[in-house]
Protein backbone atom coordinates (compact mmCIF):
# COMPACT_ATOMS: atom_id res chain seq x y z
CA UNK A 1 0.00 0.00 0.00
CA UNK A 2 1.69 3.83 -0.53
CA UNK A 3 1.18 6.19 2.16
CA UNK A 4 1.50 9.66 1.03
CA UNK A 5 1.54 11.67 4.01
CA UNK A 6 4.10 14.78 3.37
CA UNK A 7 2.32 16.46 6.49
CA UNK A 8 4.27 13.95 8.98
CA UNK A 9 8.01 13.84 9.37
CA UNK A 10 9.59 10.74 8.71
CA UNK A 11 12.81 11.60 9.36
CA UNK A 12 12.84 9.73 12.95
CA UNK A 13 11.73 6.51 11.32
CA UNK A 14 14.62 6.89 8.47
CA UNK A 15 17.58 6.90 11.55
CA UNK A 16 15.89 4.39 13.83
CA UNK A 17 15.94 1.74 10.54
CA UNK A 18 19.78 3.33 9.06
CA UNK A 19 18.20 3.95 6.29
CA UNK A 20 20.73 6.18 3.79
CA UNK A 21 19.13 9.22 2.60
CA UNK A 22 21.98 11.34 0.89
CA UNK A 23 25.24 10.42 -0.49
CA UNK A 24 28.47 12.02 -0.47
CA UNK A 25 29.83 14.79 -2.79
CA UNK A 26 32.66 12.61 -4.30
CA UNK A 27 29.40 10.07 -5.07
CA UNK A 28 27.35 12.73 -6.72
CA UNK A 29 30.53 13.75 -8.45
CA UNK A 30 30.87 10.33 -10.23
CA UNK A 31 27.35 9.68 -10.81
CA UNK A 32 27.45 13.46 -13.11
CA UNK A 33 30.58 12.64 -15.03
CA UNK A 34 29.26 8.96 -15.70
CA UNK A 35 28.92 8.05 -19.51
CA UNK A 36 27.44 5.37 -21.61
CA UNK A 37 29.64 2.25 -21.39
CA UNK A 38 27.99 0.53 -24.35
CA UNK A 39 27.27 3.45 -26.49
CA UNK A 40 28.76 1.50 -29.54
CA UNK A 41 26.51 -1.51 -29.07
CA UNK A 42 23.31 0.24 -29.84
CA UNK A 43 20.53 -0.33 -32.08
CA UNK A 44 18.75 2.43 -33.26
CA UNK A 45 14.78 2.99 -32.07
CA UNK A 46 14.34 6.25 -31.66
CA UNK A 47 11.63 5.85 -34.52
CA UNK A 48 9.50 4.23 -31.71
CA UNK A 49 6.64 6.93 -30.08
CA UNK A 50 7.32 5.12 -26.37
CA UNK A 51 5.86 6.69 -23.84
CA UNK A 52 6.18 6.74 -20.03
CA UNK A 53 3.14 6.44 -17.33
CA UNK A 54 3.88 7.32 -13.96
CA UNK A 55 2.51 8.84 -10.64
CA UNK A 56 2.47 12.64 -11.08
CA UNK A 57 5.54 14.44 -10.61
CA UNK A 58 7.65 11.47 -11.23
CA UNK A 59 11.36 11.76 -12.68
CA UNK A 60 13.13 8.23 -11.91
CA UNK A 61 11.27 6.83 -15.26
CA UNK A 62 12.33 3.09 -15.11
CA UNK A 63 9.94 2.09 -18.58
CA UNK A 64 8.81 3.89 -21.24
CA UNK A 65 6.19 1.48 -23.76
CA UNK A 66 4.79 1.78 -26.86
CA UNK A 67 1.81 -0.93 -28.61
CA UNK A 68 0.38 -2.12 -32.06
CA UNK A 69 -1.13 -4.80 -34.07
CA UNK A 70 0.54 -7.09 -35.33
CA UNK A 71 -1.75 -9.28 -37.40
CA UNK A 72 -4.43 -10.71 -34.96
CA UNK A 73 -2.50 -10.14 -32.31
CA UNK A 74 0.09 -7.35 -30.45
CA UNK A 75 3.51 -6.31 -30.53
CA UNK A 76 5.31 -4.86 -27.62
CA UNK A 77 8.26 -2.98 -26.96
CA UNK A 78 9.39 -1.88 -23.77
CA UNK A 79 11.72 0.16 -22.98
CA UNK A 80 13.78 0.10 -19.16
CA UNK A 81 16.32 2.40 -18.45
CA UNK A 82 20.10 0.55 -18.93
CA UNK A 83 21.70 1.54 -15.40
CA UNK A 84 24.32 -0.62 -16.20
CA UNK A 85 25.38 1.44 -18.66
CA UNK A 86 26.14 4.26 -15.72
CA UNK A 87 27.09 1.87 -12.98
CA UNK A 88 30.88 0.99 -14.02
CA UNK A 89 31.85 -2.34 -11.72
CA UNK A 90 34.50 -1.36 -9.30
CA UNK A 91 33.23 2.08 -8.76
CA UNK A 92 31.95 4.01 -5.71
CA UNK A 93 28.30 3.70 -7.16
CA UNK A 94 28.76 -0.06 -7.79
CA UNK A 95 29.66 -0.05 -4.46
CA UNK A 96 26.87 2.09 -3.11
CA UNK A 97 24.12 0.58 -5.27
CA UNK A 98 25.25 -3.33 -3.75
CA UNK A 99 25.45 -1.86 0.03
CA UNK A 100 21.82 0.34 -0.44
CA UNK A 101 20.03 -2.95 -2.77
CA UNK A 102 17.05 -0.82 -3.50
CA UNK A 103 15.37 2.48 -3.12
CA UNK A 104 13.14 3.30 0.51
CA UNK A 105 10.00 4.93 0.43
CA UNK A 106 9.68 7.17 2.89
CA UNK A 107 6.04 8.72 2.52
CA UNK A 108 7.84 12.42 2.83
CA UNK A 109 10.74 11.79 0.89
CA UNK A 110 12.51 8.51 -1.13
CA UNK A 111 16.08 6.79 0.29
CA UNK A 112 17.31 6.57 -3.48
CA UNK A 113 19.11 3.74 -4.76
CA UNK A 114 20.97 5.74 -6.97
CA UNK A 115 22.03 9.62 -6.66
CA UNK A 116 19.85 12.31 -8.15
CA UNK A 117 22.45 12.47 -11.05
CA UNK A 118 20.98 9.19 -12.64
CA UNK A 119 17.73 8.26 -11.09
CA UNK A 120 16.33 11.57 -12.17
CA UNK A 121 18.52 12.43 -15.08
CA UNK A 122 21.03 10.52 -16.78
CA UNK A 123 19.60 7.01 -16.96
CA UNK A 124 15.80 8.28 -16.62
CA UNK A 125 13.97 7.58 -19.65
CA UNK A 126 12.43 11.42 -19.75
CA UNK A 127 10.74 12.50 -22.49
CA UNK A 128 12.02 14.41 -25.65
CA UNK A 129 15.55 13.43 -25.18
CA UNK A 130 17.87 10.35 -26.36
CA UNK A 131 18.37 7.77 -24.05
CA UNK A 132 20.40 4.47 -23.56
CA UNK A 133 17.88 1.49 -22.36
CA UNK A 134 17.61 -1.99 -22.91
CA UNK A 135 14.68 -2.94 -25.16
CA UNK A 136 12.54 -5.59 -24.98
CA UNK A 137 9.67 -6.47 -27.94
CA UNK A 138 7.13 -9.44 -27.27
CA UNK A 139 4.93 -10.90 -29.71
CA UNK A 140 1.51 -11.29 -28.52
CA UNK A 141 -1.26 -13.71 -29.83
CA UNK A 142 -4.74 -12.76 -29.97
CA UNK A 143 -5.44 -14.08 -26.74
CA UNK A 144 -2.49 -11.84 -25.17
CA UNK A 145 -0.18 -14.72 -24.73
CA UNK A 146 3.45 -15.02 -25.78
CA UNK A 147 4.30 -16.04 -29.09
CA UNK A 148 8.04 -14.74 -29.14
CA UNK A 149 10.58 -11.98 -27.52
CA UNK A 150 13.72 -11.00 -28.02
CA UNK A 151 15.60 -8.17 -25.54
CA UNK A 152 18.57 -5.75 -26.83
CA UNK A 153 20.74 -2.84 -26.03
CA UNK A 154 19.16 0.64 -27.72
CA UNK A 155 18.85 3.86 -27.45
CA UNK A 156 15.26 5.65 -27.52
CA UNK A 157 13.61 8.49 -27.66
CA UNK A 158 10.04 8.66 -25.55
CA UNK A 159 7.71 11.29 -26.82
CA UNK A 160 5.70 12.01 -23.55
CA UNK A 161 5.65 11.59 -19.96
CA UNK A 162 2.03 10.82 -18.91
CA UNK A 163 0.46 10.26 -15.31
CA UNK A 164 -2.20 7.68 -14.50
CA UNK A 165 -4.85 10.31 -13.79
CA UNK A 166 -4.13 11.74 -17.28
CA UNK A 167 -3.93 8.52 -19.17
CA UNK A 168 -7.11 7.48 -16.95
CA UNK A 169 -8.92 10.68 -17.84
CA UNK A 170 -8.04 10.09 -21.49
CA UNK A 171 -9.11 6.40 -21.48
CA UNK A 172 -12.69 7.80 -20.07
CA UNK A 173 -12.92 10.21 -22.81
CA UNK A 174 -11.77 7.78 -25.08
CA UNK A 175 -9.03 9.83 -26.62
CA UNK A 176 -5.86 7.76 -25.22
CA UNK A 177 -2.24 8.36 -26.46
CA UNK A 178 -1.78 6.75 -29.63
CA UNK A 179 1.29 4.78 -28.08
CA UNK A 180 -0.95 3.18 -25.65
CA UNK A 181 -4.30 3.26 -27.68
CA UNK A 182 -4.20 -0.46 -27.01
CA UNK A 183 -3.02 -0.73 -23.75
CA UNK A 184 -6.29 -1.09 -21.90
CA UNK A 185 -6.97 -4.19 -24.83
CA UNK A 186 -3.47 -6.12 -24.24
CA UNK A 187 -3.88 -5.32 -20.04
CA UNK A 188 -7.23 -7.03 -20.31
CA UNK A 189 -5.65 -10.00 -21.96
CA UNK A 190 -2.89 -10.20 -19.64
CA UNK A 191 -5.49 -10.22 -16.47
CA UNK A 192 -7.63 -12.85 -18.48
CA UNK A 193 -3.91 -15.45 -18.58
CA UNK A 194 -3.11 -14.35 -15.16
CA UNK A 195 -6.36 -15.87 -14.16
CA UNK A 196 -5.74 -18.98 -15.85
CA UNK A 197 -2.08 -19.12 -14.57
CA UNK A 198 -4.75 -18.65 -10.87
CA UNK A 199 -1.90 -15.79 -10.11
CA UNK A 200 -3.37 -13.39 -7.09
CA UNK A 201 -3.04 -9.85 -8.15
CA UNK A 202 -3.21 -7.18 -5.44
CA UNK A 203 -4.71 -3.89 -6.67
CA UNK A 204 -3.61 -1.75 -3.63
CA UNK A 205 -5.08 1.53 -3.59
CA UNK A 206 -2.72 4.85 -2.10
CA UNK A 207 -3.83 6.37 1.17
CA UNK A 208 -2.69 9.86 1.56
CA UNK A 209 -2.97 11.69 4.70
CA UNK A 210 -5.02 15.14 4.48
CA UNK A 211 -4.45 17.88 7.29
CA UNK A 212 -8.26 19.05 8.75
CA UNK A 213 -8.36 22.71 8.72
CA UNK A 214 -4.72 23.26 9.08
CA UNK A 215 -3.54 25.85 12.20
CA UNK A 216 -7.54 26.79 12.42
CA UNK A 217 -9.21 26.26 16.12
CA UNK A 218 -9.04 22.81 17.99
CA UNK A 219 -9.03 21.24 14.73
CA UNK A 220 -5.61 22.43 13.74
CA UNK A 221 -3.06 18.98 14.04
CA UNK A 222 -5.93 16.65 13.60
CA UNK A 223 -5.89 14.22 10.40
CA UNK A 224 -8.34 12.49 8.23
CA UNK A 225 -6.95 8.77 6.09
CA UNK A 226 -8.11 9.44 2.75
CA UNK A 227 -8.52 6.21 0.25
CA UNK A 228 -6.82 7.57 -3.00
CA UNK A 229 -8.60 5.67 -6.36
CA UNK A 230 -7.09 3.09 -8.04
CA UNK A 231 -7.25 3.34 -11.77
CA UNK A 232 -7.26 0.69 -14.23
CA UNK A 233 -4.74 2.03 -16.25
CA UNK A 234 -2.81 1.29 -13.18
CA UNK A 235 -3.65 -2.41 -13.54
CA UNK A 236 -3.10 -2.41 -17.12
CA UNK A 237 0.39 -0.86 -16.88
CA UNK A 238 1.47 -3.40 -14.31
CA UNK A 239 0.30 -6.51 -16.65
CA UNK A 240 3.51 -5.14 -19.18
CA UNK A 241 5.67 -5.28 -15.87
CA UNK A 242 4.78 -8.28 -14.92
CA UNK A 243 4.60 -9.81 -18.59
CA UNK A 244 8.46 -8.65 -18.86
CA UNK A 245 9.49 -10.61 -15.45
CA UNK A 246 7.35 -13.97 -16.91
CA UNK A 247 9.61 -13.54 -20.29
CA UNK A 248 12.87 -13.54 -18.46
CA UNK A 249 11.84 -15.97 -15.90
CA UNK A 250 11.27 -18.55 -17.87
CA UNK A 251 14.48 -17.50 -20.18
CA UNK A 252 16.53 -17.52 -17.41
CA UNK A 253 15.49 -21.03 -16.03
CA UNK A 254 15.49 -22.94 -19.50
CA UNK A 255 19.02 -21.84 -19.25
CA UNK A 256 19.85 -22.25 -15.92
CA UNK A 257 21.64 -19.07 -15.24
CA UNK A 258 20.47 -16.22 -13.68
CA UNK A 259 17.76 -14.50 -11.14
CA UNK A 260 14.52 -15.68 -10.25
CA UNK A 261 11.50 -14.08 -7.51
CA UNK A 262 10.09 -17.13 -6.00
CA UNK A 263 7.00 -17.22 -3.58
CA UNK A 264 5.75 -20.81 -2.58
CA UNK A 265 1.89 -21.13 -2.34
CA UNK A 266 0.08 -20.03 0.72
CA UNK A 267 -0.49 -23.09 2.91
CA UNK A 268 -4.26 -24.44 3.44
CA UNK A 269 -4.45 -22.82 6.58
CA UNK A 270 -3.45 -19.40 5.54
CA UNK A 271 -5.87 -19.57 2.90
CA UNK A 272 -8.77 -20.69 4.88
CA UNK A 273 -7.47 -17.75 7.19
CA UNK A 274 -8.06 -15.29 4.55
CA UNK A 275 -11.74 -16.98 3.49
CA UNK A 276 -12.91 -16.43 7.14
CA UNK A 277 -11.66 -12.61 7.09
CA UNK A 278 -12.89 -11.70 3.40
CA UNK A 279 -16.38 -13.10 5.04
CA UNK A 280 -16.21 -11.38 7.36
CA UNK A 281 -15.70 -8.11 5.86
CA UNK A 282 -18.85 -8.68 3.93
CA UNK A 283 -17.53 -10.49 0.82
CA UNK A 284 -18.70 -13.98 -0.56
CA UNK A 285 -16.15 -16.48 -1.02
CA UNK A 286 -17.06 -19.97 -1.17
CA UNK A 287 -14.79 -22.52 0.17
CA UNK A 288 -13.84 -23.57 -3.72
CA UNK A 289 -13.59 -20.12 -5.51
CA UNK A 290 -10.56 -18.90 -6.71
CA UNK A 291 -8.60 -16.39 -4.58
CA UNK A 292 -7.21 -14.78 -7.31
CA UNK A 293 -10.38 -14.61 -9.32
CA UNK A 294 -12.35 -13.53 -6.33
CA UNK A 295 -9.74 -10.49 -5.45
CA UNK A 296 -10.28 -9.13 -9.54
CA UNK A 297 -14.06 -8.57 -8.48
CA UNK A 298 -13.45 -6.53 -5.54
CA UNK A 299 -13.85 -2.53 -5.35
CA UNK A 300 -10.71 -1.57 -3.77
CA UNK A 301 -11.30 2.25 -3.27
CA UNK A 302 -13.62 1.16 -0.44
CA UNK A 303 -12.51 0.88 2.85
CA UNK A 304 -13.81 -2.68 2.90
CA UNK A 305 -12.56 -3.28 -0.48
CA UNK A 306 -8.96 -2.02 0.69
CA UNK A 307 -9.00 -4.25 3.88
CA UNK A 308 -9.42 -7.40 2.02
CA UNK A 309 -6.50 -6.68 -0.65
CA UNK A 310 -4.32 -6.04 2.66
CA UNK A 311 -5.37 -9.29 4.19
CA UNK A 312 -4.36 -10.93 0.67
CA UNK A 313 -1.23 -9.61 1.01
CA UNK A 314 -0.26 -12.24 3.38
CA UNK A 315 -0.93 -15.18 1.14
CA UNK A 316 2.26 -13.61 -0.55
CA UNK A 317 4.48 -14.07 2.45
CA UNK A 318 7.89 -15.36 2.07
CA UNK A 319 8.88 -13.93 -1.16
CA UNK A 320 12.93 -14.34 -1.85
CA UNK A 321 15.21 -14.38 -4.67
CA UNK A 322 17.36 -17.39 -6.29
CA UNK A 323 20.19 -17.56 -8.05
CA UNK A 324 20.17 -20.08 -10.38
CA UNK A 325 23.82 -21.30 -10.54
CA UNK A 326 23.77 -22.34 -7.04
CA UNK A 327 20.21 -23.12 -6.83
CA UNK A 328 17.21 -24.91 -8.51
CA UNK A 329 14.33 -22.83 -9.51
CA UNK A 330 11.23 -22.39 -8.17
CA UNK A 331 8.15 -20.38 -9.19
CA UNK A 332 6.42 -17.23 -7.66
CA UNK A 333 2.77 -18.78 -6.77
CA UNK A 334 1.73 -15.41 -6.71
CA UNK A 335 2.29 -15.19 -10.10
CA UNK A 336 1.77 -18.50 -11.27
CA UNK A 337 4.96 -18.94 -13.07
CA UNK A 338 9.34 -18.26 -13.03
CA UNK A 339 9.52 -14.54 -12.79
CA UNK A 340 12.39 -12.13 -12.50
CA UNK A 341 13.16 -8.70 -11.24
CA UNK A 342 14.10 -6.68 -14.85
CA UNK A 343 11.64 -3.79 -15.14
CA UNK A 344 12.61 -1.49 -12.09
CA UNK A 345 16.62 -0.86 -12.34
CA UNK A 346 16.81 2.78 -10.94
CA UNK A 347 15.07 1.20 -7.67
CA UNK A 348 16.13 -2.36 -7.98
CA UNK A 349 19.48 -3.40 -7.50
CA UNK A 350 18.91 -7.49 -8.91
CA UNK A 351 17.01 -5.15 -11.82
CA UNK A 352 20.36 -4.73 -12.99
CA UNK A 353 21.88 -8.16 -13.08
CA UNK A 354 19.19 -9.89 -14.33
CA UNK A 355 18.81 -7.68 -17.17
CA UNK A 356 22.27 -8.44 -18.03
CA UNK A 357 22.10 -12.33 -17.95
CA UNK A 358 18.76 -12.02 -20.57
CA UNK A 359 21.05 -9.71 -22.75
CA UNK A 360 23.69 -12.32 -22.86
CA UNK A 361 21.18 -14.81 -23.28
CA UNK A 362 19.74 -12.96 -26.11
CA UNK A 363 23.10 -12.53 -27.77
CA UNK A 364 24.55 -15.98 -27.32
CA UNK A 365 27.16 -14.61 -25.58
CA UNK A 366 28.04 -14.98 -21.84
CA UNK A 367 27.30 -13.30 -18.82
CA UNK A 368 29.34 -10.64 -18.06
CA UNK A 369 32.17 -11.64 -15.14
CA UNK A 370 31.37 -8.98 -12.92
CA UNK A 371 27.72 -10.24 -12.42
CA UNK A 372 28.67 -13.81 -11.72
CA UNK A 373 31.33 -12.43 -8.81
CA UNK A 374 28.36 -10.05 -7.45
CA UNK A 375 25.62 -13.03 -7.51
CA UNK A 376 26.01 -13.95 -4.11
CA UNK A 377 26.25 -10.42 -2.37
CA UNK A 378 23.28 -9.37 -4.47
CA UNK A 379 20.82 -11.96 -3.77
CA UNK A 380 21.86 -10.93 0.14
CA UNK A 381 21.35 -7.45 -0.13
CA UNK A 382 17.69 -7.68 -1.75
CA UNK A 383 17.01 -10.05 1.00
CA UNK A 384 18.06 -7.87 3.75
CA UNK A 385 17.16 -4.51 2.20
CA UNK A 386 13.82 -6.08 1.22
CA UNK A 387 13.19 -7.05 5.22
CA UNK A 388 14.23 -3.34 5.99
CA UNK A 389 11.96 -2.03 3.37
CA UNK A 390 8.72 -3.73 4.99
CA UNK A 391 9.84 -2.76 8.36
CA UNK A 392 10.04 1.01 7.23
CA UNK A 393 6.90 0.39 5.56
CA UNK A 394 5.21 -0.97 8.74
CA UNK A 395 6.82 1.47 10.63
CA UNK A 396 5.95 4.66 8.72
CA UNK A 397 1.82 3.50 8.55
CA UNK A 398 1.67 2.91 12.36
CA UNK A 399 2.90 6.00 13.22
CA UNK A 400 0.48 7.63 10.52
CA UNK A 401 -2.42 5.69 12.19
CA UNK A 402 -1.85 6.69 15.29
CA UNK A 403 -1.18 10.12 14.67
CA UNK A 404 -4.62 10.20 12.85
CA UNK A 405 -6.26 8.79 15.94
CA UNK A 406 -4.69 10.37 18.45
CA UNK A 407 -6.99 13.57 19.10
CA UNK A 408 -9.88 10.75 19.40
CA UNK A 409 -8.04 8.46 22.41
CA UNK A 410 -11.37 7.06 24.49
CA UNK A 411 -13.93 7.84 21.30
CA UNK A 412 -16.17 4.48 19.92
CA UNK A 413 -15.35 3.66 16.61
CA UNK A 414 -17.53 0.91 14.23
CA UNK A 415 -15.11 -1.99 13.74
CA UNK A 416 -14.95 -6.00 12.19
CA UNK A 417 -13.93 -8.58 14.24
CA UNK A 418 -10.99 -10.40 11.76
CA UNK A 419 -10.59 -12.91 14.24
CA UNK A 420 -10.36 -13.60 18.07
CA UNK A 421 -7.50 -15.31 20.03
CA UNK A 422 -9.55 -16.77 23.07
CA UNK A 423 -6.35 -18.08 24.98
CA UNK A 424 -5.04 -14.71 24.83
CA UNK A 425 -8.31 -12.33 25.61
CA UNK A 426 -7.60 -9.97 22.00
CA UNK A 427 -8.51 -10.00 18.85
CA UNK A 428 -7.43 -8.30 15.12
CA UNK A 429 -10.05 -5.95 14.28
CA UNK A 430 -10.31 -3.54 11.35
CA UNK A 431 -12.09 0.27 12.05
CA UNK A 432 -13.73 1.33 8.73
CA UNK A 433 -13.36 5.38 9.04
CA UNK A 434 -10.62 5.78 9.74
CA UNK A 435 -9.77 2.57 7.54
CA UNK A 436 -7.42 0.91 9.88
CA UNK A 437 -6.29 -2.48 11.83
CA UNK A 438 -4.98 -3.03 14.93
CA UNK A 439 -5.59 -5.45 17.95
CA UNK A 440 -8.36 -5.03 20.16
CA UNK A 441 -8.55 -6.25 24.06
CA UNK A 442 -11.17 -8.77 24.52
CA UNK A 443 -13.05 -11.43 22.79
CA UNK A 444 -15.67 -10.17 20.74
CA UNK A 445 -17.24 -12.67 18.22
CA UNK A 446 -15.52 -13.35 15.42
CA UNK A 447 -16.51 -12.21 11.92
CA UNK A 448 -19.05 -9.52 13.44
CA UNK A 449 -19.38 -6.20 13.30
CA UNK A 450 -19.80 -3.96 16.67
CA UNK A 451 -18.30 -0.62 18.00
CA UNK A 452 -14.91 -0.28 19.72
CA UNK A 453 -12.91 1.62 22.32
CA UNK A 454 -9.64 3.12 21.16
CA UNK A 455 -7.70 2.46 24.51
CA UNK A 456 -4.45 3.35 22.95
CA UNK A 457 -3.01 5.79 20.25
CA UNK A 458 0.99 6.37 20.76
CA UNK A 459 2.72 8.62 18.67
CA UNK A 460 6.14 7.44 20.22
CA UNK A 461 5.50 4.03 20.67
CA UNK A 462 3.29 3.95 17.22
CA UNK A 463 0.72 1.76 18.78
CA UNK A 464 -2.86 2.03 18.48
CA UNK A 465 -5.10 -0.33 20.20
CA UNK A 466 -9.02 -1.03 20.62
CA UNK A 467 -10.95 -2.70 23.29
CA UNK A 468 -14.39 -4.37 23.96
CA UNK A 469 -16.94 -4.23 24.80
CA UNK A 470 -16.89 -0.53 23.85
CA UNK A 471 -17.60 1.75 26.82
Amino acid sequence: MKLYAAPLDFREIAEEFGVPTEFSPQLHEEAARAQDRYADQRVDARSVPLVTIDPAGSMDLDQAVFIEANGDGYRVLYAIADVAAFVEPGSGIHAESLRRGQTVYLPDEPARLHPEELSENRASLLPGVDRPAVLWTFELDAAGEVVGAHVERAVVHSVARLDYDGVQADLDADCMHPSIALLPKVGQLREASSLRRHAINLRLPAVRVVEVHPGQGESAGQYELMIEPRHAVMDYNSEISLLTGMVAGRMMESAGVGFLRTLRPAGPEAVETFRTEARALGFELDDGEDVGAFLTCIDADTPRGMAVMREAQRLLRGAGYVDLEHKEPEVHAGIGGYYSHVTAPLRRLIDRYATEVCLALCAGTDVPEWVRADAEQVVSTMGKTSQLANSVDKACLNLTEATVLRPWLGQNFHGVILNTDEQRDQARVFVVDPPVMAGCLGQPEEATETMLSLIRADVDTREVAFAWPAD
